[in-house]
């Protein structure tokens, strides 16, 4: 056998001898330790089994423990349930009691009632008797009046109803007129004392010539400069100015006649620089003439923040600066309206103060609220209107853009801002000599006044008084009584403000005289 062969085989014996004892050495550790295994197994089953009992002895014993407190705690309430079961028996015990006894008061009464239904039903068969009893004799009564007064019974209910009705309407007027005569007294009073104090406190220019101005010359040998060779100097003139330069017999003066004061200061100026200078010639005249009128753009801005500060307003648009400016070159009946709107911010804060209102307000409301004057004249609508819109385009307040537009009734008065606008606008305008008007216009408004007045039924005479501040109306007395005189006042005064124009306001004074005469022989 080869060598090699015999030492496999003698190897793989020997490992297999190994393996079997290994193996039956391990069976029999393996069998001694699952003895141990077991011993231990069944001890701790016993110490078990010994713990669950102890354990479900203390267990039993809580439950019993609980289940008593349970059922004491349950007896306890039970008591308890049962005094208040035991008082509420009691409460409806007297309940029953008391409701019995009630029962009886109402059967009691119930009775009554029937006996006095039957008392009243005896008695309305008896009035219903003595109804049909009055009906007739009311009906008798009705004939004999028909017969003694000769009218029916309709033409009586209507006698009677416009009885009443007058009646009721001369009341009614009593009323009225006693209401509003002592709120006229009351209201008169106050507004008298503001307004008096207004016009105390301020003090204005009268009403002067606006359409011309005059210039002092040197010598009579400048007229002859002015006028120019063939009258080219004093033609380039009026062309660059758009004004009338009149050159007459007065003596060392020239007379220069336009309706816009901006265009007549602006020849003014003009016309004393060229005559300082000596150089008097078209090209010149043109020069200087445009100088000026630069000059005289940005003297209105000054002009117009002047008038701001000394009214003390602040925070206006540099637009409105500007044609607060204009307003200096710009008149109304001879008035000039920027002192003319100087004079409203100042009159309406006053009064503002008096009441208590926002002075700031209503004096920037004053000095803006003729404003729409100022505006370009290719622009039609009245100025009160214009100067509205101008304001609301430039962001002012919009209690200020209502009086603006309000202070000649134009639009409805939103505060009492607009109100004092239009007082002191009224107060400015009204003053002696703060505006003027031709004569022809000023008798044409007191005829007016006269003829609104005499257009009435029943009115005798008018008289128009106070240079047209005041008419007086004289009544025939037959035909209108004391009630009908307040009424007629108020009529004549409406009439005047919804037709005619004038500056201020005007007194409405209804006379009505009786007079008995009789002659002793």
């Amino acid at each position: 056998m080869d060598p090699m062969i015999l030492a496999v085989v003698v190897g793989a014996a020997i490992a297999v001898i190994g393996f079997l004892v290994t193996y039956l050495s391990g069976k029999k550790l393996a069998a001694a330790t699952l003895a141990e295994a077991e011993a231990k197994a069944k001890s701790l089953a016993d110490e078990a089994s010994k713990e669950a009992n102890s354990i479900k002895k203390e267990k039993l014993l809580e439950a019993k423990e609980e289940a008593q407190k349970i059922r004491r705690q349950t007896e306890a309430e039970l008591d308890t349930k049962m005094t208040k079961l035991k008082s509420f028996e009691k409460e409806i015990k007297k309940r029953e009691e008391g409701l019995e006894q009630k029962f009886e008061v109402i059967a009691k009464k119930e009775k009554q009632l029937a006996t006095i239904e039957g008392e009243l039903a005896k008695k309305a068969s008896t009035v219903d008797v003595k109804v049909k009893e009055i009906d007739l004799l009311v009906e008798e009564q009705n004939v004999r009046l028909e017969r003694i007064t000769g009218m029916s019974r309709d033409d009586a209910r209507t006698f009677l109803m416009d009885n009443m009705v007058n009646e009721a309407k001369a009341a009614a007027a009593q009323l009225v007129k006693d209401v509003r005569d002592e709120a006229k007294l009351n209201a008169r009073k106050e507004a008298q004392r503001i307004v008096l104090q207004a016009i105390q406190r301020t003090a204005s220019d009268h009403s002067v010539e606006n359409t011309v101005s005059v210039v002092n010359l040197q010598s009579e040998e400048m007229k002859g400069r002015i006028i120019g060779r063939e009258g080219r100097n004093i033609r380039a003139f009026e062309a660059a100015t758009g004004i009338d330069l009149i050159i007459d017999d007065t003596p060392e003066a020239v007379v220069i006649s336009g309706f816009d004061a901006f265009r007549r200061e602006t020849a003014r100026v003009a016309l004393e620089r060229l005559m300082g200078d000596g150089r008097i010639h078209p090209a010149r005249i043109e020069e200087v003439v445009e100088k000026v009128k630069k000059e005289l753009e940005e003297e209105i801005i000054r002009v117009g923040e002047n008038a701001l500060m000394e009214l003390g307003i602040h925070n206006v648009h540099p637009e409105l600066i500007r044609y607060v400016g204009r307003m200096k070159y710009r008149s109304s009946y001879g008035q000039n309206l920027l002192n003319h709107s100087i004079e409203v911010g100042y009159l309406a804060g006053i009064m503002a103060n008096e009441l208590g209102l926002d002075v700031n307000l209503a004096k920037r409301a004053g000095l803006l609220h003729d404003i729409g004057k100022c505006v370009d004249r290719d622009i039609e609508g009245p100025h009160a209107l214009l100067g509205m819109e101008l304001a609301k385009k430039y962001k002012e307040h919009p209690l200020i853009v209502n009086a603006i537009g309000a202070h000649h009734d134009d639009i409805e008065m939103e505060s009492p801002i607009a109100v004092l606008v239009q007082s002191a606008d009224s107060i400015s305008g009204a003053r002696p000599g703060a505006r003027r008007e031709s004569l022809e216009n000023y008798i044409k408004r007191l005829q007016k006044l006269e003829e609104i007045a005499t257009s009435y039924d029943g009115v005798l005479k008018t008289f128009a008084i106070q240079a047209g501040r005041e008419i007086r109306v004289m009544i025939e007395p037959d035909r209108i009584d004391d009630l009908r005189a307040d009424q007629l006042a108020n009529d004549i005064a409406g009439r005047i403000e919804n037709e005619m124009e004038y500056p201020g306001q005007i007194k409405v004074t209804v006379i009505r005289e009786r007079r008995s005469t009789a002659i002793a022989k």
